[in-house]
């Protein structure tokens, strides 16, 4: 099961409490105080790990306690601090403020940390308040009760290429035929129930990661179908393929399935809207009306944006779009690098 959004709850350990202790040893005429310090409460860290794709084990233990620090001893001898508590996220985890829904952090790489509660101080005991005019004090002091909070989770997959489109437009076909993922695939709307990531091989080391988001409709912004549960999932690409369907046994017609799907977008976010975009029309090897295709084709051509053509069934011009979407990310990743450097030089 995909889970993408989760509340927990952290509670960081108290800190232990120091103590009032006086030493009594052979040769020690006058003794004095020895109360040591409590030590410090377990923090609650969280933290990124590529091995966890989804929220699911998070709904199940929603609650995380670190323990409280050992209590301080005579002879001053301090409490032992608590061990922290690491709960690990899949990368890509934005945490927020469950009263006011500020973002917090926002967990990018593998092994990021982000401390989610801090625990207690611990107490001094009353060694630590022994001066020259105050040499025997009676009193220690307790120790600093650790954070607690709720936080809200969600996760935003990372990816370089966003797969969008209506159902059954043939993005499950598409990224199961270029990657190694396999999602479910069948002739029956929403089929693809969450999102899947594929990794793209192009040689000599050089790989791009796909998102294949669930089949958007009319209104999934506003919550229909299941847009709206994953919209989200796109707004980190760096670049969306945009699958039309233009076989006539969709039902539907390919230049309003395009217009549709860029009015879902805008209204879910503009920006989104402006994301680079590359149009596939899909499964040519069903193609019996080549007025469909041209009719689309004109209609991208009116926005300016690039088109390709594909059967992923019969893998005809896959080679080509896959091509074609590395050579656009890498001019995309020039850009933001040269933009980046343009930005250092003005700061400096």
């Amino acid at each position: 099961m995909f889970i993408d959004r989760v509340k927990i709850k952290v509670k960081a350990g108290d800190g232990g409490n120091g103590v009032t202790a006086f030493r009594r040893e052979k040769f020690v005429p006058r003794g004095g105080p020895s109360g040591g310090d409590g030590g410090k409460g377990g923090d609650v860290w969280l933290v990124a790990d590529s091995g966890v794709n989804t929220l699911l084990h998070l709904r199940y233990n929603p609650e995380y306690t670190a323990d409280r620090g050992g209590h301080g001893e005579g002879s001053n001898r301090s409490g032992r601090a608590a061990e922290d508590v690491l709960v690990r996220v899949p990368v890509g985890t934005q945490v927020r403020d469950t009263e006011l829904g500020d973002l917090l952090h926002d967990l990018t790489y593998e092994g990021e940390r982000w401390l989610a509660a801090r625990g207690g101080r611990g107490g001094f005991g009353n060694a630590h308040f022994a001066t020259s005019t105050n040499r025997a004090p009676r009193y220690h002091q307790e120790g600093g009760e650790g954070e607690e909070r709720e936080l809200q989770l969600e996760l935003k997959l990372l990816a370089d290429v966003g797969l969008v489109g209506f159902p059954n437009a043939g993005k499950s076909t598409l990224i199961s035929t270029i990657s190694a993922a396999k999602p479910k695939i069948a002739d029956y709307p929403f089929t693809t129930l969450e999102p899947h990531l594929g990794v793209v091989d192009l040689g000599e080391y050089r790989t791009f990661v796909v998102a294949d988001i669930p089949g958007l409709i009319e209104g999934a912004h506003g919550g229909a179908g299941l847009g709206d549960r994953f919209l989200r999932h796109v707004e980190r690409t760096v670049l969306l393929l945009h699958l039309v369907d233009v076989s006539s046994a969709s039902g539907r017609d390919a230049v309003s399935d395009y217009e549709t799907i860029n009015r879902e977008l805008a209204a879910y976010d503009p920006q989104l809207a402006g994301r680079p975009q590359i149009v596939v029309a899909t499964k040519l090897d069903a193609l019996d009306d080549a007025e469909r295709l041209e009719a689309l084709r004109r209609r991208v051509a009116e926005d300016g944006r690039e088109f390709h053509e594909i059967s992923a069934v019969t893998n005809r011009n896959v080679r080509e779009l896959v091509n074609a979407v590395a050579a656009r990310l890498d001019e995309l990743k020039t850009v933001v690098v040269d933009l980046r450097e343009d930005a250092d030089a003005e700061e400096s």
